[in-house]
């Protein structure tokens, strides 16, 4: 065994005694530390503090039990030792170096041929054979201690397994100092066995490593040699050969229709692939830029649709009104029609939330016969999802309109860019900006996106936008766009919606047939006025989504249960056929007649509205006599149903009928959201109706003056109803207009210099603003002065100059539509808006007498006559 000897004091006397002819030395193990774990290795300096003991401490420090050991060479510190027999410390001699007495020990007397002991040194031999077959290290050891030592016997069997076993040393010191052969050998075998142990955990460690890395090159091998074959027999090319067959298969169909500069960059970059090594980052670029580039549809359109009939059928059963998009758009296939081809355009359609803005564009889409996509740009703020990105950025994709054309497959899509009002504006640049060349007919022909870096012709793509406030929308960008206003629906147009289309289909999501419930006329009248005036339909369909839901489960709490059986579902095909072309023709009638007759619902709506209280009393009537009679009794078509459901054996039991009208249509929809506008049967001194638009798609409101304080001088205006800033100018104004007025038809009046006025404007928690109520504050402060009330069913509304002219306003739809639902009868407008109010369909001015002024004088002369005097515009 080789020791290194670092005192040099220690390192001289062992040399010196190496000299003579029998030079030996006596090997001791030191003992531990106290308080340490000789099984736990620590980064300690113990090795140091050792040779740094001498004499006695360093005795103290050793095992009394040692070898006498033969000293065969010494090369440098160290020296090489073999052990001959056991040696016990008795005294100290000298103490540096450290020389002691010692007393040589022999094993205690044995039997050679004692059963026991060869038993256990033949289990020694075998366990020490098993191990040696698996490391080939031990068999080393055994040549060199039989070349030294001799032949084994029982002492030396014990001492050899406990010397190569890779035991604790403590474990080992304990066999040193063990003299009786026979529990030697027993030591020493637990040493062996547990040796074994640790080399078969060894072997099962060194085979599942070595099954993993030969499995996997096993792996690989055989994979290399199968593309080696495939390759030779012809069956399979490598990566990039494979690549530019499917990007040449690809381009190959469209080779006559795609663009020669477009061609050109293909075959470059098919090149360069072949050039590129698979595992480079620019293999990987090229390949995606291939892949984008082959896959778009050059050249490629859908064929259109050219028959205006078949559109206007296509347009009118998916949306009810609409006529100025409906018109557009049977103008834009008109004219594909006479040119053979058709152009993109740019249309945008505004309007508030829930009038159909968005779901007319899949309409046009598929009465055009285009594919369709819709893109959202509200709250966009980075250009490149517009443009796209530069390929050299990691994970670089295209813009919008790049992966629109891949999508849909064509190059004339309908493209709807929704929310076009709300693009935001961030770090990344002004999408607005560039929308516009997308956007513009001169330009789009040659669409360059920053990731494709060539040209894309968008001009045969028709852009459908859609926005809430075009005001919010950039000026350069909304020129070139063709802007169709869409202001709402009126409570007629609502009736149908609601009949024809949500009805329908909520009746359907809900799993309810049509003879299970009925929603009379009244009803839904009723849920429009009072639960949804807002201009679009979308919190009607929430409404009437909420009465089917607890109709249904009204339906199944009485045991109802819709779902089909057996026999229903085995019809022949024959009797489908025909009962699907009875239902479509008695759609298609009913859709007809309803077209026809709306002037006759309209009529029916106004009176019922005009009669509400014998309507209420006569629906209260017969829902009382529905619920209280017998199902059965309740007419003879459903008596005859239940006969013939007896005859066919069906066994469910009568269920009543759910109907919901005025009387009880709280008990669905909660209590009404909206009251009467209207305040006053017969309006009193100094109050006066305006019209006022708003969000939910426009409103009455009165205006009410009255006198606070009056005395010689006392001439004042107090404002009050959280009016803005232009309303306030407008009192202003009127005061000043009708002073002069006053002074003009009642000179002797001194009504505005000595009173002061209170002017309000219900109700006070909404904010108002603007200057269309000019000419009725006026109207307001006047009637007060003169003490003369205004014309009944009168509403007006205009912007008045100092000079007493009146300006256009806005909204004339909306506010008309609010003064219908007010059941108003005359109405007073500029005559600058005679052109907006002639545009509006029959329907919504019928009945409606309608004056068009241009002086304040003249809304005088109308508003204070007598009703007796009336004349019809």
């Amino acid at each position: 065994m080789p020791i290194y000897v670092k005192d040099q004091k220690l390192l001289q006397a062992l040399i010196e005694n190496r000299k003579r002819s029998a030079s030996y030395a006596g090997a001791f193990l030191v003992k531990d530390e106290e308080g340490t774990d000789p099984n736990i290795v620590t980064g300690s300096d113990s090795e140091k503090s050792i040779d740094d003991l001498k004499g006695e401490d360093l005795l103290k420090r050793l095992h009394e039990v040692g070898t006498l050991a033969q000293i065969t060479s010494i090369q440098g510190d160290q020296v090489v030792l073999l052990g001959h027999r056991r040696l016990r410390i008795t005294e100290m001699v000298e103490e540096d170096p450290l020389t002691v007495k010692v007393d040589h020990l022999k094993e205690k007397p044995y039997n050679k041929d004692d059963d026991v002991i060869k038993a256990t040194s033949f289990e020694v031999i075998s366990t020490l054979r098993e191990v040696l077959r698996t490391s080939s290290l031990w068999k080393d050891h055994v040549q060199t201690y039989t070349q030294h030592i001799g032949d084994f016997n029982y002492p030396r069997l014990a001492d050899f397994g406990a010397a190569i076993s890779g035991a604790n040393k403590l474990l080992c010191q304990e066999v040193l100092e063990e003299l009786d052969v026979y529990k030697r050998l027993k030591l020493t075998l637990e040493l062996v066995k547990k040796e074994m142990e640790i080399s078969k955990l060894q072997q099962s460690i060194a085979k599942a490593i070595e099954e993993k890395i030969s499995g996997d090159q096993r792996r690989y091998l055989l994979n290399e040699q199968l593309k080696a074959i495939k390759k030779e027999l012809g069956l399979e090319t490598d990566d990039k050969t494979a690549l530019s067959a499917k990007f040449r298969e690809r381009i190959e169909s469209k080779k006559d229709k795609c663009p020669p500069h477009v061609l050109q960059v293909i075959e470059e970059e098919l090149t360069k692939l072949q050039l590129l090594e698979a595992s480079s980052s620019e293999f990987n670029v090229t390949r995606n830029y291939l892949d984008w580039l082959t896959v778009l549809p050059w050249g490629n359109y859908s064929d259109e649709n050219f028959d205006v009939h078949h559109a206007q059928k296509i347009l009118d059963e998916d949306h009810y009104g609409l006529s100025d998009v409906k018109e557009r758009i049977l103008e834009f296939i008109a004219v594909g029609k006479l040119r053979g081809t058709s152009q993109g355009k740019i249309i945008c359609l505004s309007g508030p939330p829930g009038v159909g803005k968005t779901s007319i564009g899949r309409s046009i889409a598929r009465a055009l016969n285009r594919q369709f996509y819709r893109f959202s740009v509200g709250g966009l703020a980075d250009v490149a999802e517009i443009k796209g990105h530069r390929r050299t950025y990691v994970g670089a994709m295209p813009g919008k309109m790049v992966q629109c054309l891949k999508s849909v497959g064509t190059a004339n899509p309908l493209v709807l860019i929704d929310e076009i009002d709300k693009l935001g504006r961030g770090h990344s640049g002004d999408p607005a900006s560039a929308l516009l060349e997308l956007l513009d007919p001169e330009q789009n022909v040659n669409f360059l996106d920053h990731y494709l870096d060539v040209p894309i012709d968008l001009s045969k793509v028709l852009f459908v936008c859609t926005a809430n406030v075009i005001e919010m929308i950039p000026n350069p960008l909304l020129d070139r766009m063709e802007i169709i206003a869409i202001a709402g629906y009126i409570t007629d147009e609502k009736m149908h919606i609601a009949r024809d289309y949500l009805e329908k289909n909520t009746r359907e999501a809900c799993g309810i047939k049509p003879e299970q419930v009925e929603v009379t006329d009244a009803a839904l009248l009723a849920l429009i006025e009072n639960y949804c005036r807002e201009a679009g339909v979308r919190n009607l369909q929430k409404q009437i989504e909420k009465i089917y839901r607890k109709i249904a489960l009204q339906l199944v709490r009485q045991g109802v249960s819709n779902e089909p059986d057996q026999e229903a579902l085995s019809v022949t095909a024959n009797e489908e056929t025909s009962s699907g072309d009875v239902a479509a023709a008695k759609d298609e009638i009913l859709k007809d007649s309803a077209m026809e007759d709306a002037s006759v619902t309209n009529n029916i709506i106004n009176r019922a509205s005009e009669e509400a209280n014998e309507v209420n009393l006569a629906n209260e009537a017969v829902v009382h006599e529905v619920h209280t009679t017998e199902a059965p009794k309740t007419d003879s078509v459903s008596e005859d149903k239940d006969t013939d459901g007896a005859k066919e054996g069906a066994g469910d039991k009568a269920i009543e009928k759910v109907v919901v009208d005025s009387s009880n249509l709280g008990d669905f929809v909660g209590k009404p959201v909206f009251q009467a506008e209207r305040i006053y049967e017969q309006t009193p001194v100094g109050v006066v109706m305006g019209l006022a638009w708003t969000a939910m798609g426009g409103s009455t409101l009165y205006i009410e003056t009255t006198r606070v304080e009056e005395g010689e001088g006392k001439g004042a205006l107090v404002l009050t109803g959280q009016l803005g800033d232009v309303m306030k100018e407008s009192a202003q104004i009127a005061q000043t207009v009708g002073r002069a007025i006053l002074l003009e038809k009642e000179p002797d009046n001194q009504f505005f210099a000595n009173s002061k006025l209170h002017l309000h404007v219900p109700a006070g928690a909404t904010p108002k603003d603007g200057p269309s109520a000019g000419c009725t504050m006026i109207t307001s402060m006047l009637s007060l002065a003169m003490g003369n009330p205004v014309r009944k069913d009168l509403a007006m509304t205009g912007e008045v100059t100092l000079t007493g002219r009146i300006l256009p306003i806005g909204g004339v739809k909306e506010k008309t539509i609010a003064a219908r639902r007010s059941a108003i009868k005359t109405l007073i407008f500029p005559s600058a808006n005679k052109r907006d109010f002639d545009e509006l369909a029959s329907n919504v001015k019928e009945g409606l007498e309608v004056h068009f002024v241009d002086t304040y004088s003249e809304i005088y002369d109308l508003a204070f006559q007598s009703d007796s005097g009336t004349e019809t515009s």
